[in-house]
């Protein structure tokens, strides 16, 4: 079995003792859900609170066990502290892009750390391109994974398919990509294709972003 750093142990835990009591907490959970309006009149805490809750246990458990799964990577190459920044700063801006594209729904609300561990996600994709990632079972580069699934995050936003939040998806990734990239700038130099495939589902986005909304 593959160690489990402490840190990523912390994450997990407080995620799960946090999801776990608003399972059973209607007021909690609405209290520190993320919500377009709640957010807007400056409840700002939501924004993070929101990563520590989930929908229920299928929900809390596929993001911890991909946190589990690539969390080692990102700590060995860049240490605790930079992982725990890479996490919060993933949780925000899927946040931030979250309240951006739902910005005139002022009903819409989420829940989960989806954001943050996208972000790790894609930190270790750029750590780590070769890996295989087993998408329903089927192996692929970690590459291409990565570059596919935010060509699908935009077909999903601008679909609203299935009960996803997309948006936080896209924004997590954008900010494991952004900070591994200020982590590791030679990685510009050494992997080129690798960034510039990445790049292009962001700028994608940004120009027909007002299509998405």
């Amino acid at each position: 079995m593959r160690d489990l750093h402490l840190i990523t142990l912390i994450i997990i835990g407080a995620n799960a003792l946090f999801s776990m009591q608003g399972f059973k907490n209607y007021t909690l959970f609405e209290k520190y859900k993320f919500n377009v309006r709640d957010v807007q009149r400056g409840e700002y805490v939501r924004m993070f609170s929101s990563g520590f809750l989930h929908a229920d246990w299928q929900h809390l458990i596929f993001n911890m066990l991909t946190l589990f799964f690539f969390a080692n990577v990102v700590i060995y190459n860049v240490g605790v502290l930079s992982f725990v920044i890479t996490y919060l700063l993933a949780l925000l801006l899927g946040n931030i892009f979250t309240l951006y594209f739902h910005k005139n729904e002022p009903y819409y609300s989420a829940v989960g750390a989806s954001g943050a561990v996208t972000g790790i996600l894609y930190a270790s994709i750029l750590f780590a391109p070769n890996m295989l990632i087993f998408v329903f079972f089927i192996p692929m580069p970690a590459y291409i994974f990565g570059i596919g699934y935010l060509l699908y995050s935009i077909y999903g936003m601008k679909t609203r398919s299935g009960n996803i939040g997309h948006s936080a998806h896209f924004g997590g990734a954008v900010g494991g990509l952004l900070y591994a990239l200020i982590l590791k700038p030679h990685l510009i130099t050494t992997q080129p294709l690798l960034i510039i495939g990445m790049l292009v589902p962001i700028v994608l986005l940004f120009v027909f972003r007002k299509r998405l909304m």
